[in-house]
């Protein structure tokens, strides 16, 4: 069992407890809101390091390099996130490895996964909406209501796959109290035909998470403040 090295438990310390507070200020239980470590470049020691501090829920965007540190870790009880862009050829990877992929934005995405989700399992799905017509960002348009009902009542119809909510990505210029009351408001307009299991706000990073909070998050994802400053990916 790995342990924490003294600046990984300050800055856990620190995020875990802004969380909380920034829950307790929106009348909300402390515990409420889970912390997602953005690991992304980071090595399967300095995960082994941070879950010694608690924290047991890890984000990942690239599947081949997630994928050495899921098998590294396979001992930990960890719950992996897909946060990342998904394409249509990575899907039964993300399928077989991943708890949770919270960037789905197309049926044929859906589809695959649900296609390849092992036996008996379940995956932990979150539909990703751009709220700010970022041309950078995946999502379907948070305006198109029509395309976002079907994909919802899509993934619904699909039994290997649990629909639980809504994720985005905001663009840098979007204030984040605006564009995450946008995403909020969404939530609830869907909440009568999404099924029982809709209860999850997945919004915020590290500059902006405590906003996130304020307009409902369920689900923050941190990186910078966690791990400290990004390691570049191998060939940036």
């Amino acid at each position: 069992m790995s342990s924490a090295t003294p600046p990984l438990q300050s800055s856990v310390t620190s995020v875990t407890n802004r969380v909380r507070l920034a829950a307790v200020a929106t009348a909300r239980a402390p515990d409420s809101v889970r912390l997602i470590a953005v690991s992304k470049t980071q090595d399967a020691e300095s995960i082994a390091s941070v879950h010694a501090c608690g924290v047991s829920d890890f984000g990942e965007n690239y599947i081949q390099e997630a994928l050495s540190k899921i098998r590294a870790l396979a001992v930990l009880p960890l719950t992996w996130h897909f946060i990342g862009r998904l394409q249509a050829n990575k899907t039964r990877d993300v399928a077989g490895h991943f708890h949770w992929v919270h960037t789905v934005d197309r049926l044929t995405i859906a589809r695959r996964l649900n296609e390849q989700v092992p036996a008996g399992r379940r995956l932990e799905i979150c539909v990703q909406l751009n709220v700010d017509r970022d041309p950078g960002k995946g999502g379907l348009a948070i305006e198109d209501q029509e395309a976002i009902e079907a994909l919802v009542r899509f993934i619904q119809s699909l039994g290997r796959l649990r629909l639980r909510g809504l994720m985005t990505i905001l663009d840098k210029a979007t204030p984040p109290s605006v564009g995450y009351a946008r995403l909020s408001a969404e939530f609830n307009r869907l909440a009568p035909i999404a099924g029982g299991h809709w209860d999850t706000l997945s919004m915020g990073m590290s500059a902006d998470f405590e906003a996130a909070i304020a307009a409902g998050a369920t689900h923050v994802r941190i990186g910078q403040a966690v791990f400290g400053r990004r390691l570049p990916k191998a060939g940036e």
